[in-house]
């Protein structure tokens, strides 16, 4: 098990790579784009946290009742994990990096729950600590060691907050990563992309083919995609 996962961990490295160095170019491990734009993969992790943090009715002033949306919270998870990874490879080669992500998996004190209830509303802070926690830490200004391993542990408990196990991860990033290599292969940067599918978002589909072909490699999601956006 602990072998497997490993594998998996480190294709899901080499995966990041392979699409930073195919969309960035050759010095995005530098900080900047083939273009000359400036990355900040950190400010990305709080951009991407604060989308997961409007997944739940935490306003007070509309929606006060409205629950969580929990299937929202698991795709943002994944968006999340490209930055957290992209982070993580300016510093380390896919297989160190993969092995030091193992290293940081923690288990969360606190856990969505499945459902929602009335008392659940008066818990919404407790709920979102471990995310404001998350993000709060991508504030922090320090590159060093112990402070990416920490960013990781917090990672892997928010993961664990969400109630996602590791084999789900891994299932909706290798769909999420086919699908920006999808999207910047027919003009996603150009504007020439078409992300509605007939009445579906092309997100939306990359789930349908998931579901019903949890074991589909990623070549083969690949191909799925193309058969399917080539018909539209």
């Amino acid at each position: 098990m602990k072998k497997d996962r490993m594998k998996k961990m480190e294709e899901m490295f080499a995966l990041q790579e392979r699409l930073n160095d195919d969309t960035n170019g050759p010095k995005w491990r530098q900080g900047v784009t083939k273009l000359g734009k400036m990355i900040n993969w950190k400010r990305c992790m709080v951009m991407e946290t604060a989308e997961l943090i409007d997944s739940f009715s935490w306003k007070h002033w509309k929606n006060i009742s409205g629950g969580i949306d929990i299937e929202n919270i698991r795709i943002e998870m994944v968006d999340i994990w490209h930055f957290v990874m992209s982070y993580i490879l300016r510093f380390y080669g896919p297989k160190e990096a993969a092995k030091l992500s193992l290293e940081g998996m923690r288990e969360s004190e606190v856990k969505l729950p499945t459902g929602w209830s009335e008392s659940d509303n008066a818990r919404i802070e407790e709920l979102l600590a471990p995310f404001e926690d998350f993000m709060a830490l991508a504030l922090v200004k320090s590159d060093e060691e112990l402070y990416r391993l920490e960013l990781l542990e917090k990672f892997w408990e928010c993961v664990d907050a969400v109630g996602m196990s590791f084999d789900e991860l891994y299932r909706l990033y290798i769909g999420k990563n086919a699908l920006n290599q999808f999207r910047q292969k027919h003009g996603y940067k150009e504007g020439t992309y078409m992300k509605m599918w007939g009445e579906k978002e092309d997100n939306a589909v990359m789930q349908d083919i998931l579901s019903k072909e949890p074991d589909i490699s990623y070549e083969e999601l690949l191909s799925r995609l193309e058969e399917i956006y080539e018909k539209l």
